[in-house]
């Protein structure tokens, strides 16, 4: 699997070759030659739909038509990818979404989408880690001091998560499958909560998104022991990754992808790529992304696909081994 670190050298290269080359900066013969359609499958405010709100504009500019975004939440991301499944493809419809797109598949019974054959890849944007925290209570000032804690006392610790499904609950439960952990899931209705009951000891122990917990680690309300990224990230630059912490093969991120439905003509996508590639460079959003938690990826349509298909079949796993029952 290609790390996220390497993916963003390899965009960061493709943005200067791009800029360099005045032939590729042409959007293809007509296109758009109407308004594009930027469909977020939640609810505004959140962080898909802050993405979006971040590069709409911006494809706006570059392209001189209007791309503007359609919410459609529900069903944890279902119903408006579902929709966006079912459009023309022409690029004149684009999704932006985040990892439910690869974990729904496994979590739910039936979805109104097939992830691979319904949808090209146009990239992955920006990706965000877990953080694995507890309470400053905790006699536990590393990851491998937590596991032993947690191996010394069964059947006593568990852990929070903003709900059953989600990429902080799959962190926890892939913890718990490579190391034996006897770990309890306790399932919240939100990152909000989650870290309200850690912070108020109540759950010592929680998987959280990085955005939700980088304040109050910062501030000493909760300590961090590892995150779950390939590399540190700037947020939380003292922070050990998992491998750094001693356990390899944890990686586990909230990425927030770009899709067009299947059969988009190559030089669109291609176009919007590059697009991406240039905007997710601007110092303004880098720095707007870094302080939601997200670094940078823009990786090509083919990495990004690739890595979306590994992250289908790794996060199955994960949840038939956790025996989480599809919905």
């Amino acid at each position: 699997m290609k790390t996220v670190t390497t993916i963003v050298r390899t965009a960061v290269l493709a943005a200067g070759l791009l800029v360099n080359g005045a032939a590729l900066a042409q959007a293809p013969a007509g296109y758009p030659n109407r308004p594009v359609r930027v469909i977020v499958p939640f609810a505004p405010g959140g962080v898909v739909d802050v993405m979006a709100r971040l590069l709409a504009p911006k494809l706006s500019d570059a392209f001189g038509r209007q791309f503007y975004i359609d919410n459609h939440g529900g069903a944890g991301g279902n119903i408006g990818t579902g929709i966006a499944a079912t459009q023309p493809a022409d690029g004149y419809t684009i999704l932006i979404t985040s990892s439910s797109f690869v974990v729904n598949p496994s979590l739910h019974a039936k979805i109104p989408y097939d992830p691979i054959k319904d949808f090209d890849t146009v990239t992955i944007a920006a990706a965000s880690p877990n953080v694995l925290v507890v309470h400053p209570s905790l006699p536990a000032n590393t990851l491998k001091e937590l596991v032993d804690l947690i191996k010394a006392n069964p059947q006593k610790h568990s852990f929070a998560s903003a709900g059953v499904g989600t990429t902080p609950h799959l962190s926890g439960e892939l913890l718990k499958q490579s190391l034996n952990l006897d770990l309890v899931h306790v399932p919240f209705t939100g990152a909000g909560p989650a870290l309200s009951s850690t912070v108020a000891g109540h759950t010592p122990i929680a998987f959280v998104g990085v955005p939700g917990a980088a304040q109050q680690i910062r501030e000493g309300r909760l300590r961090a022991l590892a995150i779950t990224s390939a590399s540190r990230v700037p947020a939380l630059p003292d922070v050990p990754t998992m491998a750094e912490a001693g356990v390899a093969g944890q990686e586990a991120e909230t990425l927030l992808t770009i899709f067009v439905p299947r059969g988009v003509p190559n030089d669109i996508v291609t176009a919007l790529h590059r697009e991406v590639v240039k905007i997710v460079q601007e110092p303004e959003i880098r720095q707007r992304l870094e302080t939601l938690g997200f670094e940078p990826v823009a990786g090509t349509p083919a990495q990004s696909a690739q890595r979306i298909r590994e992250e289908i079949d790794k996060w199955a796993k994960v949840s038939r081994a956790a025996n989480i029952t599809p919905q």
